[in-house]
């Protein structure tokens, strides 16, 4: 039954980071890496074609050898979290609404840039 729950996981989430590709302010990458961590517990399968995958599969590997994002990824989240902060105060009804999501990009943004970036 826990293989199951994996494998419902890692393809669960994989789906949310392919949506995450074109839908502005849903993550593309946090997702990728929970499938392929959930795919090494549940589908071997899909684990090796994350890895394989050109898009994919290196940053994957960056993740789990040494925990790092590379620039270009860290450049392209703070941008597209920024995008998001302005249609959120563009849209949202009440500025301090906007200011939480806000307060919350800019923490995951300082997280990210913390990383350490790739060493190849």
């Amino acid at each position: 039954m826990t293989r199951w729950a994996w494998w419902l996981l890692a393809y669960a989430s994989l789906a949310l980071g392919i949506i995450g590709i074109v839908v502005p302010g849903l993550p593309t990458v946090p997702f990728v890496l929970l499938a392929a961590f959930a795919a090494a517990r549940g589908s071997e399968r899909l684990r090796a074609r994350l890895l394989a995958d050109p898009r994919f599969g290196p940053v994957i590997r960056d993740w789990e050898r040494e925990g790092a994002v590379s620039r270009r990824a860290k450049r392209l989240a703070t941008a597209m979290m920024s995008i998001c902060a302005v249609l959120l105060f563009a849209t949202a009804p009440r500025a301090w609404m906007a200011g939480i999501g806000t307060l919350a990009m800019a923490l995951v943004a300082a997280w990210l840039w913390r990383r350490p970036e790739p060493r190849h």
